[in-house]
């Protein structure tokens, strides 16, 4: 099967949970180490953004296409958090960096 000539690949719903649960920890400890503390409703959305990027690593789903027009009010600061997060997938495109930084600085803002 493929999307815009990529092969996607099947992931069972374990290793895609596995994944995202690895990723979880590792921003859990990015967090703390850059005092960001989100509140539940923040964490949940994370979370599930996070379930979506390892599904989209493990099987090779694309994105739709993202303007980078939309994140320009995002701080450099929060933009590389997102990319340092973006890099532990090792796969992923910078357009999932624009999109997860939204969730950082939001996070920050508390």
């Amino acid at each position: 099967m493929s999307s815009n000539g990529a092969s996607i690949q099947q992931a069972t719903p374990e290793e895609i949970q596995s994944l995202a649960d690895s990723v979880m920890t590792q921003i859990t400890a990015i967090y703390a180490q850059q005092n960001i503390h989100p509140n539940a409703v923040q964490q949940q959305m994370l979370a599930s953004h996070v379930r979506a990027m390892a599904l989209r690593s493990l099987t090779g789903e694309p994105l739709p296409e993202v303007e980078a027009e939309l994140f320009e009010d995002i701080s450099p600061e929060t933009m590389q958090l997102a990319q340092q997060v973006v890099d532990l997938f090792g796969n992923l495109p910078r357009e999932e960096a624009w999109l997860l930084s939204v969730h950082i600085e939001v996070a920050r803002s508390n």
